[in-house]
C-alpha cells in the first residue's frame, strides 16, 4: 500500500476550514489508522495522525468507523466510498462478561429450518441480512428463520418465512440471506471484530441451536488460530458445538464475532472450528460474485470434471 506522507506546515494552506472528524481507518492490508479528516477529495483521505499528515488512497479502505468524543470507535456500516454497501458493521466495543454479551447479542443469533433439517445463523444489519453455512441451506428455497426478541421482560419467539438467498459459495461455506422487512421493525445487528485481534488462549464462546436446543451458549478458549483443514484455514476452539450450531456466530469477549461455526471432530472433545470472520468480510465485500439464481441451476459454481490421463501416459514411456 502506498501512503504519501506529508508535512503539516506544507499542507495547511489547503485543509478545509470544516471541523475535522476523528474516525478510524481499516485498511485493506489489514492495518488500522486512526487520526483526524482534515480533508475528503474524490479519490483520498487527508489524516492527522498526530505526528504527520498522511493522504490515504480510499481504494485502500475498507471500513471507516467514527471515533465518539469518548475516544470510542462507533458503529459504521458501509458503503465506505460509493461504492455498495458492504451490509456488515464494526464497534469498538469493551471487555464484558459473557451473560451481559449474550444478553445484549443473543437477539441477534437466530435459528434455520428447512425441510431437511436445521442450523444457526446471524443478523448483520438492521435491514435483517443474516450470516449462515452454505451447509445449512445448500439445495433448499424454503428456508423458515426463527428470531428470538426480549418483550417485558421475557423472550418471544417468532417465525419468519419469505426469506431470500442472496449468495452462497460452498468453497468457504458461507451464505446470505435476506429477511422479509416488518413494519416498525429494525433487526437486532452482531458486529464483525478483526482477524488480526484474535489471539491463540482468548476467551470465546458460541451462541446457537445444537440440535434444536435454541439460544443454547457454549464458553471456550481458541486453542489455535490457523487450523488447516483440507487447504483451508479455520479458528479451532474448546466451545462446544454440536450439529444445530452450524452457521452461528463465535463471539470474543467484546461481543465482536470472530468466525462462523461449522464443524468439529465427533471422537474428539472440545475440537470445534469456525470459519475465521476475514472470511465473512470478503464474502460480502465479492457477494456478487456468488449470488444466488434459483432460475439458474448452475447458481453458486458449475465446472465440468477434469480430464483423466489416458493410461498409456500414466504408465509412462513404453522401451522397444
Amino acid at each position: 500500500m502506498m501512503v504519501e506522507f506529508l508535512f503539516m506546515t506544507a499542507f495547511l494552506s489547503g485543509v478545509n476550514s470544516t471541523e475535522p472528524k476523528l474516525e478510524t481507518l481499516s485498511l485493506r492490508g489489514g492495518q488500522v489508522v486512526k487520526g483526524e479528516i482534515l480533508k475528503e477529495k474524490e479519490d483520498s483521505l487527508v489524516v492527522d495522525i498526530g505526528v504527520e499528515v498522511v493522504v490515504i488512497p480510499k481504494n485502500q479502505i475498507s471500513v471507516r468507523t467514527p471515533v465518539g468524543e469518548d475516544g470510542k470507535s462507533a458503529m459504521t456500516v458501509g458503503p465506505v466510498f460509493g461504492q455498495s454497501p458492504y451490509l456488515f458493521s464494526t464497534s469498538d466495543l469493551p471487555v464484558a462478561p459473557i451473560k451481559e454479551l449474550v444478553n445484549k447479542f443473543g437477539e441477534a443469533v437466530v435459528q434455520i429450518r428447512t425441510p431437511s433439517g436445521s442450523g444457526s445463523g446471524f443478523v448483520i444489519d438492521g435491514a435483517g441480512h443474516v450470516i449462515t453455512n452454505c451447509h445449512v441451506i445448500e439445495g433448499e428455497t424454503q428456508i423458515t428463520v426463527d428470531i428470538f426478541e426480549q418483550a417485558e421482560g421475557s423472550i418471544r419467539e417468532r417465525s419468519v418465512t419469505g426469506v431470500e438467498i442472496v449468495a452462497l459459495t460452498p468453497f468457504f461455506d458461507l451464505a446470505l440471506l435476506k429477511l422479509p422487512q416488518v413494519e416498525g421493525k429494525k433487526y437486532r445487528q452482531v458486529y464483525l471484530g478483526q482477524i488480526e485481534e484474535v489471539r491463540q488462549g482468548d476467551v470465546a464462546f458460541a451462541i446457537g441451536s445444537p440440535l434444536g436446543l435454541t439460544r443454547s451458549v457454549t464458553e471456550g478458549i481458541i486453542s489455535n488460530t490457523q487450523r488447516n483443514v483440507d487447504g483451508q484455514v479455520y479458528l479451532q476452539m474448546t466451545a462446544q458445538i454440536s450439529p444445530g450450531n452450524s452457521g452461528g456466530p463465535l463471539f470474543n469477549s467484546r461481543g465482536q464475532v470472530v468466525g462462523v461455526t461449522n464443524m468439529k471432530i465427533p471422537l474428539g472433545e472440545g475440537l470445534g472450528f469456525a470459519i475465521p470472520v476475514n472470511y465473512i468480510v470478503d464474502f460480502l465485500r465479492n457477494r456478487e460474485a456468488f449470488a444466488f439464481n434459483k432460475e439458474n441451476p448452475n447458481t453458486g459454481y458449475h465446472y465440468q470434471a477434469p480430464p483423466r490421463r489416458r493410461a498409456a501416459l500414466a504408465e509412462g514411456p513404453k522401451t522397444p
